[in-house]
């Protein structure tokens, strides 16, 4: 061990020497760190979560409120609160492989989250093969020494340090740059054989004069890459990336990044600044050229997660003398705010009279055109289906993949619309003969046909990556309209729909649409993907919804 390492381990056990005598007086709980107590951010107790799984490696993080912000639920405000990046990290890794803990305080600087006793209850947590990726900066400008909060570094990188009586915590304390403190965390982290990644604090909503971002090259942005730089470590430059896309973005898009409830907020992100935000740190991880990081990232299907049906209350028909408009699919029409996600199911109803027809939408999230019918969701919507009602159904976003893959969670189909069928042995050992594509739509169809309702296949919505570069979900869109000719159904081309309306937009704002990589939309998204709907039965022959619009759905081209 260098000299240097010896002398920071000493000045930080020092520091700590209050807490460590205090644990000579009690047992201590390996993996049970005691709910922390920070002084303002926090006077409240703060859990952290610890690795869901002892036996992986882990990705750990440490930072401040915009990597974990509160107590990580967005404060009870959905997609609109604040939240950290850390959050929707996880989605972009397979937690089969990788633990994801998000170990950051809100309020927290460099320095404070090592005397608060964060870093220590953290680091018992980290063994060799993890991966720990640190963010500071926001709060180590304010200031050294005061009753508030005291949460100060020194300016740069250097080993200078200044004794304090602390206002706040009444205790003499030597205080150090705020390079210091990463250089210790660096060496704290190798030393458990680890591996310690720096990342640059995330820009703030500030733009210059002449419609650039401002940045923190000359402050705690170079700072930090000086000492990932000196030391040898990864580095992501958060800040840089990110304030380019804002820039590309533009201001206006860039403000539906943040809280709408608190226009003067400028740090800290809502739901869908945040998955911006962890984007670019996946991108960067990918970056340092650690062959591990491609076998810890999910499969690019598996981030949709299988709705627990449990916590969803199935809607039903409100008035029984009116016709029902059914809406059966995924998540992509019905995700009921899950992490920020909102189908446009759930944004359609002002486009239909209340007065005249009833709006059911049985969509619920991870289901394929398969499980909907294996699961008993299609006889219970058949069970409730009289003449004159109308069946709108969108599937093919979990239709996809190999049968008999675990990642595909039982919900693949066969491809096409022809009679074959393929066995999968399920969990419990039964083995189920799976269908095609097709056979479940046509299924469908004829279900609701011989009720007497008519029904609409509508091709899925497009994923965020691509409809810029290709025609998404083609098969799909062939086979549902293959399945509508033949059965006497219509057929909406809601993918082309939505691409077409993306394109009008441009991409920097279809981008502000989602809420997570590639599938799901935030409110935004839901509501534009709603209007194309509209737009789309607008076109049905014979118009059969006509009559039911409101005038909102006259303005819908």
């Amino acid at each position: 061990m260098s000299f240097q390492s010896t002398l920071m381990r000493a000045v930080r056990l020092l520091s700590l020497a209050p807490m460590l005598l205090a644990a000579l007086h009690g047992p201590v709980q390996a993996q049970t760190p005691a709910p922390a107590v920070n002084t303002d951010p926090a006077r409240a107790q703060v859990v952290l979560p610890e690795p869901a799984q002892a036996a992986l490696p882990s990705i750990i993080l440490i930072g401040d409120s915009t990597v974990r912000n509160g107590h990580d639920d967005g404060q009870g405000k959905g997609a609109e609160g604040q939240w950290g990046w850390g959050h929707p990290l996880a989605k972009y890794f397979d937690l089969r492989r990788v633990n994801v803990v998000n170990r950051a305080v809100g309020g927290l600087s460099s320095r404070t989250y090592l005397t608060s006793g964060h870093w220590e209850r953290t680091l018992a947590l980290v063994k060799r093969g993890d991966i720990v990726l640190m963010q500071f900066g926001h709060n180590d400008a304010s200031p050294v020494n005061d009753d508030k909060r005291a949460r100060g570094t020194l300016r740069g990188t250097g080993d200078d340090s200044s004794e304090i009586d602390n206002l706040l915590t009444g205790k003499r304390e030597t205080v150090h740059s705020y390079g210091w403190y990463l250089r210790l965390y660096i060496a704290d982290i190798r030393a458990k054989g680890a591996t310690p990644v720096v990342v640059s604090l995330v820009p703030r909503k500030a733009w210059n004069a002449d419609g650039t971002m401002r940045r923190n090259r000359d402050d705690y942005a170079g700072w930090a890459a000086d000492v990932a730089r000196q030391q040898g470590t990864g580095f992501i430059d958060l800040n840089e990336q990110v304030a380019r896309r804002y820039e590309a973005l533009g201001k206006t898009a860039v403000d539906g990044l943040f809280p709408v409830t608190t226009p003067e907020e400028r740090i800290h992100t809502n739901w869908a600044g945040a998955v911006l935000n962890a984007e670019y740190v996946v991108a960067g991880l990918k970056a340092l050229g650690d062959a591990r990081i491609a076998t810890l990232l999910a499969p690019a299907e598996d981030v949709r997660p299988v709705v627990d049906a449990r916590s969803v209350k199935e809607e039903t028909v409100r008035d029984a003398s009116l016709p029902t408009l059914f809406l059966v699919g995924d998540s992509t029409v019905k995700s009921g705010g899950q992490n920020g996600a909102i189908g446009w199911g759930e944004r359609i109803a002002p486009y239909f009279d209340s007065s005249k027809i009833n709006l059911v939408n049985a969509a619920i999230g991870g289901r394929s055109s398969r499980t909907f019918y294996t699961e008993g969701r299609w006889q219970r919507v058949l069970e409730q289906l009289k003449r004159g009602d109308m069946v709108l159904i969108q599937f093919g976003h979990n239709d996809g993949g190999r049968i008999g893959d675990p990642a595909n969670k039982h919900r693949a189909s066969v491809a096409g619309v022809g009679p074959d069928t393929v066995p999968d042995t399920l969990a419990d050992g039964s083995v189920e003969l799976v269908h095609s594509f097709g056979w479940y739509l046509a299924r469908y169809v004829a279900d609701a046909k011989a009720r007497g309702a008519q029904v609409v296949i509508a091709a899925p919505v497009p994923h965020r990556d691509k409809w810029q570069q290709e025609r998404d979900f083609a098969e799909f869109a062939d086979w549902g309209r293959q399945v509508a000719a033949a059965g006497g159904a219509h057929f909406m081309d809601l993918t082309l729909l939505v691409s077409d309306g993306y394109r009008a937009l441009g991409a920097p704002q279809v981008d502000t649409l989602f809420s997570d990589a590639r599938t799901h939309t935030n409110d935004a998204g839901a509501t534009f993907n709603a209007e194309r709907v509209v737009a789309g039965l607008k076109t049905l022959a014979g118009n059969p919804l006509g009559a039911v619009f409101t005038p909102l759905a006259a303005k819908v081209r």
